[in-house]
Order: structure tokens, then sequence, then C-alpha cells
């Protein structure tokens, strides 16, 4: 077993986990990006123990090697991919009561702004900032999930529990408002 310090690189961490199972590695990788997953998961689903049980799924996907990591990605951005389906995964089968238990928590935390809504809010291109939050939230939702997230727009629409063909709509409506907005 190596001696992973904190000061590996995620690669090199991936690669110990990866080659010798090391279980440092996989805890420092664990201690550096599960706070952030689970923020980030938090942000899509209000349930916090289904979004903590979608953590450990992840982070055992990545012990098992059962999810492989390519050299030239992100970390950060790979593992979002993997808890993120997962998330949409367990979205499925909790079927009609789990998105409207979504719905309602949708519903309830409205007014709340996220992280990731006050760092797009920060943007400092044009009026880029702006024009985001001027978007109703339905269509940031969307325009979040499929741009940002890189979501399918099957994907975004388990997430958000709307039809496929509203995501579409709804991402079409955000980008020409965007459109004139900044033009």
């Amino acid at each position: 077993m190596s001696e992973t310090g904190s000061d590996g690189s995620d690669g090199d961490l991936l690669r110990a986990i990866a080659a010798h199972g090391d279980r440092r590695a996989f805890e420092e990788l664990y201690r550096r990006y599960a706070p952030w997953l689970t923020a980030r998961l938090r942000g899509r689903c209000a349930d916090a123990g289904m979004v903590d049980d979608v953590v450990q799924e992840t982070f055992l996907a990545v012990w098992r090697g059962s999810a492989r990591y390519r050299e030239d990605g992100d970390v950060a951005g790979w593992l979002w991919r993997i808890g993120s389906r997962r998330l949409i995964d367990v979205l499925r089968g909790d079927g009609a009561r789990g998105r409207m238990r979504q719905a309602l928590a949708r519903l309830r935390h409205r007014d709340e702004v996220s992280a990731e809504e006050r760092v797009l809010a920060g943007v400092e291109h044009g009026d880029l900032a702006g024009a985001l939050v001027r978007l109703s939230p339905e269509l940031r939702a969307v325009l979040q999930a499929t741009v940002i997230d890189g979501l399918t727009t099957r994907e975004a629409a388990v997430l958000l529990g709307i039809p496929a063909g509203t995501v579409k709509t709804r991402a079409m409506r955000a980008r020409k408002q965007l459109r004139e907005e900044l033009a």
C-alpha cells in the first residue's frame, strides 16, 4: 500500500485507488470531494438522506472500480457525472411520489439562492449575470441541468420531474431570452 498524502494530485489518488486499493488515497479523495458533491446534489434533491446515499454510492463505485476515470478529464466533473446519474436512477425508482416530494421541496425552497446561483450571478462577462438572474427559476433550472451539469434532455427531465418536451421548450425559451438580453 502506498503512502499517498494529502498533497497528491487527484489523478495520483485515483491511480493509487485503482492500482493498489489504497485506502488512504480513497479517504483523501473522499475528504476532498464528498462535501462538494453533497452540496451540489442537495441543490437538486431536498431529501438529505437520499443525497447521502447517492454520495456513498458514487464513492463506492470509485472504490470498487466500476466507475473508470479517464486521465484527461476533470475529477470533480467526473464525480458529478457519476453522482448526478445515480441521483437520476434513484429518482426514477421513486416514481410519482418522489417527483411530488421534489416539486413540494422546490416550492418550499424557491426563495433560497443556491451557492451555484450566487456564483452564476457573480459572472462578470457583459450582463450575463443579470440576464441569468432575470430568468425564471424554471428556465434557470433547465439551463443549469443541461448546460452547466451536462445532462441530456431525458436526464434533465427525470431530475427536474418534468417531461422531456418541456425541458426542450424551456431550454429554447431560456436561450432566446438570454440572446435578446445580451444583444
